[in-house]
């Protein structure tokens, strides 16, 4: 896996969040969760992350929630990789070996280097809302 479960949720939330918000609407983390099939302790945390970093935001309150306002900056995708995962998601190993590098690959390293490369290119150029965009809510990646 190249992304940890957290790194996986926290796109979803963020995707399924934009994919709302263009309808002005606010989500509670119970809704959330559910939709994105995320236990909500770890969902909220998740969200505390994303609010704190500017990602998404939140109002507090009987008409509160999430949501992404729909005029703040884009957001590369890249850029939420980055913060739940670490800069270095795309150098880790894709058996999970400690010791895989050129000198001493492991038995998939070319093939994963190569494909990692490609991925991350991609999603340094593709923003969050434009993965939102091309998202139906019934598409298997909001629901599993």
């Amino acid at each position: 896996m190249m992304f940890s479960k957290k790194c996986e949720y926290a796109l979803k939330a963020a995707i399924y969040l934009y994919i709302k918000s263009i309808d002005g609407k606010k989500l509670g983390i119970k809704e959330l969760a559910k939709e994105i099939e995320s236990p909500e302790p770890f969902t909220a945390k998740i969200l505390q992350e994303l609010v704190r970093a500017k990602i998404i935001s939140s109002n507090k309150g009987p008409n509160g929630g999430f949501y992404i306002d729909p005029k703040a900056k884009p957001v590369l995708v890249i850029d939420l990789i980055d913060l739940i995962d670490g800069k270095d998601s795309f150098d880790r190993c894709g058996l999970g070996l400690k010791e895989c590098s050129e000198s001493h690959p492991c038995p998939i390293h070319k093939e994963f280097k190569s494909y990692s490369s490609r991925l991350k290119k991609l999603l340094t150029t593709k923003t969050l809302k434009e993965f939102a965009e091309s998202v139906e809510l019934g598409d298997a990646f909001i629901n599993n």
